[in-house]
Order: C-alpha cells, then sequence, then structure tokens
C-alpha cells in the first residue's frame, strides 16, 4: 500500500511538472506582444522595448521558464503585467465565490446524479429510468450558458423569486449568499447530474445482475441493504471515476457561469486576463487548478483502495 501510494504521488509531480511546462510554451508561443498591448496604441518602438525589458520578455524561453519554475517552487505566482499587484493576492480576493460555487455545485451534482441512477437502475424501464434518459440527453446537449440564461428568465425575471446575477459574501449572511448561489449551482450542476447519473445507473446494473444480488434477494435482504450496503459499495469505483472527471469540466464551466452571473470570481478574473494576455494572472490560475485537480485524483486513486480492497495488491 506504502509503495502504491508513492507511486501515485510520483506520478501527480510528474504530471504537474508536464502541466506547467505546457501552459508557459502554450502562453509565451501564442500570437500578440503583451508589451504592445500595456504601450497602448499611441507607443513608439523604443516604448514597447523598455516595457519587454522590464518584463524579461527579451530573455530566451528557458531563462524565462526558469525564472518562472522558481518562483513556483517559492509560492510566488508572479505579478500582473496591467495592475502590478501580486497574482496570489489577486486569485486570493476572488476565490471565496469560486470555492462556494464549485462545493455547491459538486455536492448537489453527486448526490443527485447518485440518486437518479440507483433509483433508475432499480426500476428499469420505470419513470425514474425514462426520466434520467431525458435529461441526460439534455445535459449532454445543451450548453451551459443556455441552462443558465433559461434559469434566469424562468426564476428571476418572471417568478422574481431569486436574484438575477452578483454574490453575496458568506460574512453578509447565510440566507443572501445562498440566495445568490442557487441559479449559478443549478447551472452549472445540469451536465454533472447527468453524467454521474449515467453512470451510476450503467454501473449499479452491472452489480446488480451479479449472482451473489440475486443470493441476497432471496435470502430476503430489504431494498435499501441491496442498494446500499451491497450494490453501491461494489459499483462505487467507476462512480469515484466520473466524479474525478466532472473536476476537470468544473473549471470551463465555472468560467462561462460566472461570467452569465456576474459573479466576480477566479473565473472571471481568468477572462480578463485573457483579453489582456496578462500572462502572470493566466498562468497561475491554470497551475492552481491543474494542481488541484491531479491532487484530487490521487485522492480519488486512494479511495480505490478503501472500496475495492483488491488494488492494494
Amino acid at each position: 500500500m506504502a509503495v502504491y501510494m508513492l507511486w501515485r504521488l510520483l506520478s501527480t509531480i510528474a504530471v504537474i511538472a508536464m502541466v506547467g511546462v505546457f501552459i508557459f510554451l502554450l502562453l509565451r508561443l501564442s500570437p500578440g506582444d503583451p508589451a504592445a498591448i500595456i504601450a497602448g496604441d499611441t507607443a513608439t518602438p523604443q516604448m514597447i522595448s523598455g516595457i519587454r525589458e522590464q518584463l524579461g520578455l527579451n530573455n530566451s524561453l528557458p531563462v524565462q521558464f526558469l525564472h518562472w519554475a522558481l518562483g513556483i517552487l517559492g509560492g510566488d505566482l508572479g505579478v500582473s503585467i496591467f495592475t502590478r499587484r501580486p497574482v496570489l493576492q489577486l486569485i486570493s480576493q476572488r476565490l471565496e465565490p469560486t470555492i462556494c460555487l464549485s462545493i455547491l455545485t459538486m455536492i448537489f451534482s453527486v448526490l443527485t446524479g447518485v440518486a437518479f441512477g440507483m433509483l433508475a437502475a432499480w426500476r428499469v424501464g420505470g419513470l425514474v429510468d425514462r426520466a434520467l434518459a431525458a435529461f441526460a440527453a439534455l445535459g449532454f446537449s445543451v450548453p451551459v450558458f443556455v441552462v443558465g440564461y433559461f434559469l434566469v428568465y424562468w426564476f428571476a425575471i418572471s417568478a422574481r423569486w431569486l436574484p438575477v446575477q452578483g454574490y453575496q459574501p458568506i460574512d453578509h449572511g447565510l440566507g443572501p449568499w445562498f440566495m445568490h448561489l442557487i441559479l449559478p449551482t443549478l447551472t452549472l450542476s445540469f451536465p454533472y447530474i447527468a453524467y454521474i447519473g449515467r453512470i451510476t445507473r450503467a454501473s449499479m446494473l452491472e452489480v446488480l445482475s451479479e449472482d451473489y444480488m440475486r443470493t441476497a434477494a432471496a435470502k430476503g435482504a430489504s431494498p435499501y441493504s441491496m442498494l446500499f450496503h451491497h450494490a453501491l459499495k461494489n459499483a462505487g469505483v467507476p462512480i469515484l471515476t466520473v466524479i474525478g472527471i466532472s473536476f476537470a469540466y468544473l473549471v470551463s464551466g465555472v468560467v462561462i457561469t460566472e461570467t452569465v452571473f456576474n459573479i466576480s470570481g477566479v473565473g472571471r478574473l481568468v477572462v480578463d486576463a485573457i483579453s489582456n494576455r496578462d500572462y502572470p494572472i493566466i498562468q497561475g490560475v491554470l497551475i492552481l487548478a491543474s494542481g488541484l485537480y491531479a491532487l484530487i485524483n490521487l485522492a480519488v486513486d486512494l479511495a480505490y483502495t478503501l472500496i475495492d480492497p483488491r488494488i492494494r495488491y
């Protein structure tokens, strides 16, 4: 078990390193000069050259990468090109709404998706099963921003039950905080509920068809015991896998959802940084997101050993 954990940890570190190299090269080799953007349309070549020298953009790519990588290892994500403020400080100021939205989305998606998938597998061909199939088709085909605008029109503009947009910090009260996150959470959860629900249904159907499940039913096991104590545990590995994968899609979904609902989170920060070609902010957010995703996958891999002891050996 210790060897397995060490191997997974080393693999995670290697993945984060490769992602860092890719992010650095992708932004540096893409068209456009951030120095010219900062200087403005009326800038002279001498002004642009001075800005490039100040930002270190005249150095070779290996030198730029070395300075950037050493800063990352030291906890320094760099300084924003436009605001001249530390990137870590800018991210930390936008972190609360993004974290709250992401946590609520994953909790709601997992609970709802797993529940729907279990019920659909338990009653194959029933009403819940057909409803899940229809919902999954919509979840896989309808873009997130379309769902967001529909929910805003229906629940915020027409019914006036919920706020249209914006975010209230949690220290302003749980009520306003939760009310402002209901629509973004429902919007962002839409595809994940469909995804997790379909995988849960397929995994549960495979387990429910096993001989030991028929034996448990013949011995008089209750439906609750069969679903939760036997079927769900044995079908847990694919479900955990799809939950881990969902975090990768969550990064792009947060950007779109925060833009639709005018939430000043990390997603909006990335959108503004891309428009301004602010390399340090883009790199800082991407490296943190990729590192978080790698750690989540590591946690999911380690959780496999709790569900299926055969993986330990």
